[in-house]
């Protein structure tokens, strides 16, 4: 139902912008709601003052800016579009979903036109489905790179990841890199031996196939490399640039940790692309993904509001607007004269990006439950005692992948709990696929208890703080809710979901 309705606004939508393009006016007070990110909030709330203040058509907006972070933003919109933001913006591996649920209105003729003729053919790909667009391009930087201190690691290292492992344990400092709870980070050792993940759906968006060479003898290249860099006791797997002030000598990230490495390192920050790894006698440059974030309007009933939104949107996405973004967060342009500035040019971080973007891959749609999948092969690599055990790694993930196209629909339907709220005394469960797990490795199951109501099996003990979210399928693709649930008190309880309105709830034993 929410699907219909959310599609019934949207046929709306694209006939009230022929009306409002036919002479309606746009004058009026609009009471609105922006989600961006928190970083950027109170400079939305600026940005849109200032739209009030210059735009000639006397359109005025009450708006109301909240912070939700561009990968929760999709899941609150999906979940109910008429209580979602008018204008949000979210990463580009939500788009098709958004596209699909009805969340996210396509553009009108005008609209389209200003996107293709003002942002990187990559990004205005990025927001087209088919012949249309639907969103508005905001970034061109969401991929990673190497941050490090210049007093530990000279300038003439960065380009070996060997080099850079024997400078952080010679001074007994870290070395960032997510290797064994993200799989995003991961596959850059794949990509850098020439390995694939590429997915297929139809046109309903059912993912129905997988093109996956990790599992190959360049697959085994690229686990062996990694391996160097997960067995030294410097390693740390984290991508937060603030581990400069946890002791960390270099820290792969991106664009948006610049201002935080700056503000702890000073001139003795250093930025460059990702290294290369040398196996048997050969060198192979680390991979990354890449991609961008986006803007979507809502569709709306109302043609004059959806029309004065656009308008907004396209003044929130502009070169200005853009710049701003840049030189208050040096987030990375999509309007191509941005990109084109003296400023932007210089900047370190992005200099670097664009360094990597040769060895980058755009990030396509990608099955939720990869990403699970995925992350566990650096565990699986630090474990493996010699050649046989990597391979066995690599088998244990194709194999995984390969479940996923013979999932039986109880599975696929399913609600399941995953989260850190297993830990405490001992608890452990069976997952699916008959493995003990704990700590967001694997799911917890539920039972269905009514005709949308779902409980978990059984109740456990949890501290405070714990955090988890209800999922899908075993897949990222349907998660609850956006931000993790936090247990606020300690005590035993089972999970309770409501998969009609996404509520996420404890009850005591």
């Amino acid at each position: 139902m929410k699907k219909f309705l959310a599609m019934l606004l949207a046929m709306i939508m694209v006939l009230s912008m022929a009306v409002t393009a036919n002479g309606e006016s746009l004058e009026g007070e609009y009471d609105i709601t922006i989600w961006v990110a928190e970083e950027i909030a109170d400079l939305t709330r600026q940005q849109v003052e200032n739209f009030n203040d210059d735009n000639e058509d006397g359109i005025y907006f009450n708006a109301t800016v909240e912070p939700v972070s561009e990968a929760d933003a999709a899941t609150q919109m999906i979940t109910d579009v008429e209580a979602g933001a008018d204008i949000f913006c979210f990463a580009q591996d939500q788009f098709a979903r958004l596209v699909q649920a009805g969340a996210v209105a396509r553009l009108g003729k005008a609209a389209s036109d200003f996107v293709v003729e003002n942002n990187a053919a990559g990004v205005v790909a990025a927001a087209t489905s088919g012949d249309a667009i639907y969103a508005y391009p905001l970034t061109a930087d969401n991929g990673y790179f190497l941050y490090y201190d210049k007093t530990i690691i000279p300038d003439e290292d960065v380009d070996s990841l060997e080099a850079i492992i024997a400078d952080c344990e010679a001074a007994q400092k870290y070395f960032a890199f997510e290797m064994q709870s993200s799989a995003w980070y991961l596959a850059s050792f794949f990509f850098g031996t020439g390995c694939v993940s590429e997915w297929v759906t139809d046109e309903d968006g059912e993912f129905i196939e997988v093109h996956d060479t990790f599992n190959s003898p360049q697959g085994l290249i690229a686990v062996k490399g990694m391996k160097k860099l997960v067995d030294s006791p410097f390693h740390l797997s984290s991508s937060s640039g603030s581990e400069f002030a946890n002791g960390a000598a270099a820290v792969v990230t991106g664009t948006w940790d610049y201002v935080t490495v700056e503000g702890i390192l000073g001139d003795n920050m250093g930025v460059a692309d990702l290294p290369s790894f040398e196996v048997e006698g050969q060198t192979y440059h680390l991979g990354s993904f890449n991609g961008c974030k986006l803007m979507g309007v809502k569709p709306q009933v109302d043609s004059q509001k959806a029309a004065a939104l656009n308008k907004l949107a396209q003044y929130l996405t502009g070169e200005d607007c853009q710049m701003e973004r840049f030189e208050a967060r040096a987030w990375g342009p999509s309007n191509v004269a941005a990109q084109a500035s003296d400023a932007v040019q210089a900047n370190p971080g992005l200099a670097a990006l664009l360094a990597q973007s040769p060895y980058s891959i755009p990030q396509g749609q990608i099955h939720g439950s990869w990403w699970d999948i995925a992350k566990v092969i650096g565990d699986d690599v630090k474990a493996a005692a010699d050649e046989d055990g990597l391979k066995q790694a690599l088998q244990n993930y194709e194999d995984k992948i390969s479940s996923l196209f013979t999932m039986s629909d109880d599975v696929k339907y399913a609600w399941t709990v995953i989260g850190t709220c297993n830990l405490t005394d001992g608890f452990f469960y069976t997952d699916y696929n008959n493995e003990t797990r704990s700590n967001w490795s694997e799911d917890i199951p539920m039972v269905k208890v009514s005709a949308s109501e779902w409980k978990t099996e059984q109740a456990w003990d949890m501290e405070a703080g714990v955090q988890f979210k209800v999922r899908q399928g075993l897949s990222w693709d349907n998660a609850f809710p956006a931000d993790n649930f936090v247990v606020e008190e300690a005590g035993t309880y089972y999970v309770l979901f409501n998969e009609t309105t996404g509520e996420v709830s404890l009850t005591a034993e």
